[in-house]
């Protein structure tokens, strides 16, 4: 029996139909592009060739990913600032613009202003929208629509059920947009301007990564040219973390982001060695940033003899209180350590110049650069401003105690020193075991000499963990551009986790960024949430608690168990529901879980590595759970996590990362008693 012509599902399948097959049209366009006489020379040939590459890749369809997820019909035209659209006009929202062979477009932008309603119109603000349509898909084809009749008064707002089942939907694979779930106050920061910074704290499930992402995408939509040339990046936890994330913008046709950790971007020395808790809390200290400087600026003496410059048969003597006012001038300028440096050669030669331009010589740019190269002027530049190297001087502040007291005093005390004094000086920088934070010191002290290249934007994840120091080397990184930093301080898991935003905002080098707050909970289900809020009293006092607006309360149980036996039982349990399930137990548990999954015969990924339909369990060592998500978890042992860390709201704070990792459902299980702090009405 055929499809009757009428039917709305039969309309959108071959609207999709041809948008394919426009977007495939665009691709073979741009294929088909002879730039064999458009190019001057052989570099512009090869920037418009990857710039065509690149284009190419933009326009690939996912056969597997919806090319629209939404529908807009228009009440009226838009207004004149909005020259899009006509009386009646429908719009299809989708992941990247798709025009026909006449240029009329067949999907919209999602990031484009006429899209904008389909997130935030409301039945009490409709902006002129009669009907937003949701699709559901599966497998890249539509299967069902649901329709919103915003301007209807007679029509009762409800929750849309194609919404939550797109939120619900099971997880396989690496991270995916939100961009056909995007409520109103996660638009709003997303469409935000590239001029300011955003804070976001938001809590488990809130979506702040994707927001963060997302907004990336925007600005890349609304400032292409400005962020092509300044650049963007994002900056994540760990490894696994930019792993899980990697596919997101390249899912809504963004290839050019960079992305890196913290320690990718201070990579000044190889890391070799740790440090103990204090050391680190010390050395990621900000007030190691004024030690650093007076240290290097102390490499500073001023001239006691004068400068002879020889050319022909003429000397041309620089006095040495004339040296010293350059050098005082040069200092009071506050410029880089470097730049004062090649300046100071320049300023030398121009005192000359003077002389020579008096004695009735007249002198130009040349020979002001040949005196600036002189020996003479070389070496008394040498003699009062050296050059410096940053890891030499990063190495001389740790190992020698009398450096360090020099230019620690009245700003650590004696103990603060002890703890970043190394116990064995090493011989050079290549020998030296040099820890992450050590790294970081190297970053600092390198900026100081010379300015760290600015990006136009900077996305900053996990930011709760980082120390003040970290926090400044990412904010020399976006000293000209902008920022959005993305936490949660109740999921702050280092000694020096940051205890207000203000703060963290401050050492950022952006005091003046908007702090917004997501409380809207869309990936964890309600009992899940409600357990793991047990312990935001003793982590976090005064933090909203995330309230989860899932429908499904979700799967929920605390298991008493006997040993490894019973965990890995659990974990068959969950793999019997569709999507992803997580391992998660303290780092120390891992290896003899792992025993336990193997003799079971169950395969299992480490963090980051891609689930597959075959092997969908992840055993995850409970430090590096953050930012993950998973269907289902397993969290063995919560006692055991706790103890894992130095202290117990460090320990407690690693728990709540851990409960709180679970889509659908969660199931923890013990043998130890469970910590006090969760132990009240223990739920079943």
């Amino acid at each position: 029996m055929s499809t009757p012509v009428d039917d709305p599902l039969s309309r959108e399948r071959s609207h999709l139909s041809a948008s394919r097959s426009a977007l495939r049209a665009m691709r073979e366009d741009v294929e088909a592009l002879d730039i064999t006489d458009v190019t001057a020379n052989w570099v512009n040939a090869e920037v418009l060739a990857r710039q065509i590459e690149e284009r190419i890749k933009a326009l690939a369809d996912l056969s597997d990913t919806p090319l629209f997820f939404g529908r807009l019909d228009y009440l009226h035209a838009p207004g004149a600032e909005q020259a899009e659209g006509a009386d009646g006009e429908r719009f299809y929202i989708g992941r990247r613009h798709v025009h026909d062979h006449d240029g009329d477009p067949m999907v919209i932008d999602w990031r484009a202003p006429v899209s904008q309603p389909f997130y935030r119109a409301s039945k009490k603000d409709p902006m002129d929208v009669a009907l937003r349509r949701r699709f559901g898909y599966t497998r890249g084809d539509i299967t069902a629509y649901e329709d919103e009749h915003l301007s209807d008064p007679a029509e009762a707002s409800r929750t849309s059920k194609l919404l939550q089942q797109e939120i619900e939907r099971p997880r396989v694979g690496p991270m995916r947009d939100i961009v056909a779930t995007i409520q109103p106050e996660q638009d709003e920061i997303v469409r935000s301007g590239l001029s300011g910074t955003v804070c976001v704290q938001g809590g488990p499930g809130t979506g702040k990564t994707a927001v963060g992402l997302h907004r990336v995408a925007y600005l890349l939509y609304a400032h292409r040219e400005r962020l092509a040339r300044t650049g963007t990046l994002v900056i994540g936890p760990n490894r696994s973390f930019l792993h899980y994330i990697e596919q997101v913008l390249p899912a809504l046709g963004e290839l050019a982001v960079q992305q890196a950790t913290v320690d990718d971007l201070v990579a000044h020395v190889e890391i070799k060695g740790t440090d103990d808790a204090t050391a680190a809390v010390v050395k990621g200290d900000a007030r190691l940033a004024r030690v650093l400087r007076r240290a290097l600026y102390a490499h500073v003496t001023m001239p006691t003899e004068p400068v002879v410059v020889v050319r022909g048969s003429r000397r041309w003597r620089v006095p040495a209180y004339e040296l010293e006012e350059l050098v005082r001038e040069l200092l009071d300028r506050d410029i880089r350590y470097g730049a004062a440096r090649e300046a100071l050669p320049q300023r030398i030669a121009h005192a000359v110049l003077v002389q020579m331009e008096r004695s009735g010589e007249a002198p130009d740019d040349r020979v002001q650069d040949a005196v600036a190269r002189n020996s003479a002027v070389k070496a008394a530049v040498k003699a009062a401003w050296p050059a410096v190297d940053p890891a030499k001087l990063v190495l001389r502040l740790l190992s020698d105690a009398e450096f360090l007291a020099v230019h620690a005093e009245g700003i650590l005390d004696e103990d603060e020193q002890k703890a970043i004094l190394w116990a064995k000086p090493a011989r050079s920088g290549k020998s030296a075991k040099w820890s992450a934070a050590d790294a970081v010191l190297i970053d600092e002290a390198t900026d100081l000499i010379q300015r760290t290249h600015s990006l136009g934007h900077v996305v900053l994840d996990e930011a709760q963990d980082l120390s003040p120091m970290q926090y400044r080397a990412v904010g020399r990184r976006c000293t000209t551009g902008s920022a959005t930093v993305l936490g949660d301080l109740a999921q702050g898991t280092t000694p020096w986790a940051t205890r207000g935003w203000q703060e963290a905002l401050t050492h950022l080098g952006k005091p003046e960024a908007l702090v917004e707050e997501l409380t809207a909970g869309f990936r964890v289900p309600t009992d899940v949430i409600t357990y793991a809020s047990r312990l935001l009293p003793h982590i976090a006092p005064g933090l909203t608690p995330v309230v989860s607006i899932r429908e499904n309360p979700g799967h929920f149980e605390v298991r008493p168990v006997s040993g490894p036996k019973d965990v890995v039982e659990a974990c068959r349990e969950l793999l019997r529901h569709e999507g992803s399930t997580g391992l998660i137990a303290a780092d120390a548990r891992v290896p003899e879980l792992a025993e336990a999954l193997e003799q079971a015969g169950i395969p299992y990924l480490g963090p980051g590595e891609e689930t597959t339909v075959d092997t969908r369990l992840t055993l995850v060592p409970a430090s590096l759970a953050k930012g993950l998500e998973y269907d289902y978890v397993v969290l063995d042992e919560p006692r055991a996590v706790v103890d894992g860390e130095p202290d117990e709201r460090t320990g407690l704070r690693r728990l709540y990362v851990a409960l709180t990792r679970a889509v659908s459902g969660l199931i923890v299980t013990h043998a130890a008693e469970l910590p006090p702090q969760l132990a009240s009405t223990t739920l079943h």
